[in-house]
């Protein structure tokens, strides 16, 4: 099964930082909003992310950053979860990826279908993209992701772990 994804920086940075950019063009398509791209590419050099956006691959995953209403500005988020949420507001059938709890609630009240980078990751385990969830995880909070053990605990055993 496709599945539609808008992509927020920091799920592209926890991926790249855990070394598993190289699944997500095929998990489904994926659209990066140039705000988003602008934001992985201010990183450093070295950034997994930040190099995988300059390949071809990920060039073809970017467009262009869609306005934004008023009443999504009104919630100050920055401007790649903005640019996410927009792009979401106008692509039906398309899911936000977001780890920002401000963002996430803001995508919930406009009604975007969303998932935080844990459960994609889950997702890819399902879909044999990935061979386990839990050294992913790890990595991924070796790399800055904040949440709770609970959270992994449940995450993982939803990928069957």
């Amino acid at each position: 099964m496709t599945e539609n994804w808008i992509i927020n920086a920091s799920p592209l940075i926890l991926l790249g930082k855990s070394g598993q950019l190289e699944w997500l063009p095929r998990l489904g398509r994926v659209i990066i909003p140039q705000a988003v791209a602008a934001e992985v590419a201010a990183g450093s050099p070295d950034d997994p992310a930040r190099q995988w956006l300059s390949g071809s691959i990920a060039a073809a995953l970017i467009e262009p950053t869609l306005p934004a209403t008023d009443e999504l500005l009104a919630w100050d988020l920055g401007h790649g979860e903005t640019s996410v949420i927009a792009c979401g507001m106008t692509h039906v059938g398309y899911e936000a990826i977001l780890d920002d709890a401000a963002a996430l609630r803001c995508a919930e009240v406009f009604g975007i279908p969303l998932r935080g980078t844990l459960s994609l990751v889950a997702l890819a385990k399902k879909r044999g993209l990935v061979t386990a969830c839990r050294p992913v995880f790890a990595r991924m909070q070796a790399a800055g992701l904040f949440v709770t053990p609970a959270l992994i605990e449940q995450v993982a055993r939803s990928a069957g772990e």
